[in-house]
């Protein structure tokens, strides 16, 4: 039930959005100072994952958590309507943000600090978890609209000819998709007459069988799909994700492409059921041909980012499985996968950066023998590649088997076959990748130059890497915690009576 007077728990239903972006207005401030503004970014996020954690035990304990802006109670003002899946993803994307701050602080030059990257760096932070909490639909494109502005900001800083050409890519295929979005908010908006998601689970069963609501679905898919660079709308990733400085592709590789997956499920399986059972069978099309097409993808790139690349837009694939099949444990697979994804790609574009910092390439024909110059690297590395391609015990073993097992159980064998084949395909390209850059001798006495780099500077990019490696480490040997979350996320995206009650009160009033 909804009230007029929050305790202070209730108020970090709020924190994920309010605390970056407060900082990001402070880090502008001093932008000229960029040690400064450095330091700003780091201390704010590690707040913000110790208040997410504080979120995310709320919301455990006490179900979903509910605060209206301004008193305008749901329907009607908006609301941020905080469940487990949005606790545990606005969770995962302050980990990630602060190990990506850490890695900043020898990745950003001083001309990039002035030029307002904390900024745009916090204010991505802040649009992403608006989008993961918010209770709005149209508030959810106004997320995307930020994130979006800050993303543009980012991977264009620097103004060189590579980054200006992957902004285009980049921006013309993501604004398209916005406007699809917004396009199917209004027809949406049309048919019901609200905009809370709430209320829209309630009257969207109660539209007329002529309802044009099919379309509307068709509208969300389709954005959706072109957000998460889902096949066949994913040339524009590869295309744009090597250009800009590494942590911004780790930032990017990590989360974009997992605010349209999530929204995916939260529209078009919360709010949408019906017409998603009638559009399963095409949303599954796509998910195994995005796999299959990321993987062959990945096996042809002679470039570490560009094949990254591919490996992020098979793993969306997984995700849409779950979203398919439309089984509690389906789902449950999915949100798992996209917890791993997120914080696995994000270690491995990391990881990418570092290759560059020591062999001054990424190329596959010329990087080489690393794993004598740095042992420490190539071991983190390989645990990486183990956990992106689905091997135990790290975490993307989990939800591989979660998938292969909700499709196995609804007769879907041959999806089965191709996640694991995609797998499979997985690890020859991230092996491939292991054996040319740091296990063979070096080619024609490449270039090494970790030996010059001081201490100092090596451990602003190997502490970085090192943390994601614990936590998918620590996810595959524990992962009670997150496959609990993930089958409770499932249940409540399918049925969603809990969270309407939470935000519009007992009996959806």
């Amino acid at each position: 039930m909804v009230v007029d007077t929050y305790t202070p728990l209730e108020w970090l239903a709020v924190a994920p959005v309010a605390l970056p972006m407060a900082a990001g207005a402070l880090c502008l401030m001093f932008r000229s100072r960029g040690d400064l503004a450095a330091r700003i970014t780091v201390l704010t996020l590690g707040l913000l994952v110790l208040l997410n954690v504080g979120l995310v035990h709320t919301v455990v304990q006490q179900g979903t958590l509910i605060m209206a802006m301004g008193n305008w109670l749901p329907p009607f003002g908006i609301v941020f309507a905080i469940d487990i899946l949005g606790a545990v993803l606005a969770l995962t994307t302050s980990v990630v943000g602060l190990i990506g701050a850490i890695y900043a602080s020898g990745d950003i030059d001083i001309g990039r600090r002035r030029f307002g990257f904390y900024t745009f760096y916090l204010l991505l932070i802040t649009g992403v978890s608006g989008a993961f909490l918010t209770g709005d639909i149209f508030n959810l494109y106004v997320w995307f609209e930020v994130l979006l502005i800050a993303s543009f900001g980012l991977i264009i800083l620097g103004g060189e000819r590579a980054q200006l050409d992957g902004a285009v890519k980049y921006g013309v295929l993501n604004l398209l998709a916005t406007t699809l979005f917004l396009v199917a908010v209004g027809y949406l908006y049309g048919l019901v007459g609200t905009l809370n998601m709430a209320d829209i689970a309630l009257a969207v069963p109660q539209l007329p069988a002529a309802a044009p609501i099919g379309v509307v679905t068709a509208l969300f898919i389709v954005a959706f799909s072109m957000k998460a660079a889902a096949f066949p709308l994913n040339f524009w990733l590869p295309a744009s994700y090597h250009t800009p400085r590494i942590v911004v592709a780790a930032i990017f590789a990590g989360l974009l492409t997992k605010v349209g997956a999530y929204s995916l499920m939260r529209i078009v399986v919360m709010l949408l059921p019906e017409t998603r059972d009638l559009l399963a069978d095409v949303i599954l099309w796509v998910a195994v041909l995005t796999m299959l097409v990321g993987a062959f993808g990945a096996l042809a790139q002679g470039e570490v980012r560009r094949l990254l690349g591919f490996v992020v837009i098979s793993g969306i694939g997984n995700i849409f499985v779950g979203v398919a099949v439309g089984s509690s444990e389906a789902l449950a697979g999915s949100i798992f996968y996209a917890v791993h994804s997120i914080i696995v790609m994000f270690g491995l574009y990391l990881a990418a950066g570092a290759v560059e910092r020591i062999a001054g390439t990424s190329s596959l024909h010329t990087a080489s023998g690393l794993y004598r110059l740095e042992p420490a690297l190539a071991t983190l590395f390989l645990v990486l590649a183990f956990a992106v391609s689905g091997l135990p015990p790290f975490s993307g073993f989990w939800p591989k088997v979660m998938l292969v097992q909700a499709t196995i159980g609804a007769g879907l064998g041959w999806v089965a076959a191709a996640i694991l084949v995609t797998g499979f395909l997985t690890t020859i390209a991230m092996g491939r990748v292991w054996l040319l850059v740091f296990w063979r001798d070096a080619v024609n006495g490449a270039p090494l130059r970790s030996q010059a780099t001081p201490d100092a500077s090596r451990a602003s990019w190997m502490v970085p890497i090192a943390l994601v490696v614990v936590i998918v480490a620590g996810i595959g040997l524990m992962p009670d915690g997150l496959m609990q979350a993930s089958l409770a996320s499932a249940q409540s995206l399918l049925d969603p009576q809990a969270y309407v009650n939470s935000v519009l009160g007992e009996g959806g009033n």
